[in-house]
């Protein structure tokens, strides 16, 4: 299952430790965990708290159980973060391939905007109809994948647009052989 909300990436990876580290080991309710995420990571609001949660299990660093959600025992290190962003996150290797796609084509950097217009007819029909802006909605969520992107050292800012590293392209060549 590819998990479709994304948080702002923070300032700092291990920042996504800390994170993982306020969800509990022994499970604990949805409002359990979301109280847990607000008072030990500082997040403002419930829907925040939600958000990272969703993203945890992404992840891979989380689970939910019929008990409810725990934390999982794994290191959330650069490569696992990478590999489980990709892999776990709904648009997260789409953005890549185009980031990947424009540096082949001698196109690069790439806007958030051209990344958006690459990805926006795999939006989901039932997400353009949960609001008149989903336009938007979707923009701003292409914009943190590639925040994301940038944090996990598979993609770099420069001239107003992204690009994708050297790290992205060795991470996908061993995922092609």
């Amino acid at each position: 299952m590819k998990f479709k909300l994304v948080p702002e990436p923070p300032a700092r990876v291990d920042f996504v430790a800390d994170a993982q580290a306020a969800v509990p080991l022994v499970p604990g309710s949805e409002d359990d965990c979301c109280a847990r995420l607000m008072r030990r990571v500082g997040f403002r609001s419930r829907d925040v708290a939600r958000t990272w949660l969703t993203f945890l299990r992404a992840l891979d660093l989380a689970t939910e159980t019929p008990e409810g959600f725990k934390r999982l025992r794994t290191e959330p290190t650069p490569a696992h973060l990478r590999e489980h962003l990709l892999a776990g996150v709904y648009g997260a290797t789409d953005v890549a391939d185009a980031l990947l796609a424009a540096s082949d084509a001698g196109t690069a950097p790439v806007t958030v905007a051209a990344a958006f217009e690459g990805f926006a007819d795999r939006v989901p029909d039932w997400e353009r109809y949960r609001t008149t802006d989903w336009e938007s909605v979707w923009r701003e969520r292409v914009g943190r994948l590639l925040g994301w992107l940038v944090l996990l050292d598979l993609a770099e800012e420069r001239n107003g647009g992204y690009v994708a590293t050297e790290t992205l392209r060795t991470l996908r060549d061993e995922g092609d052989g």
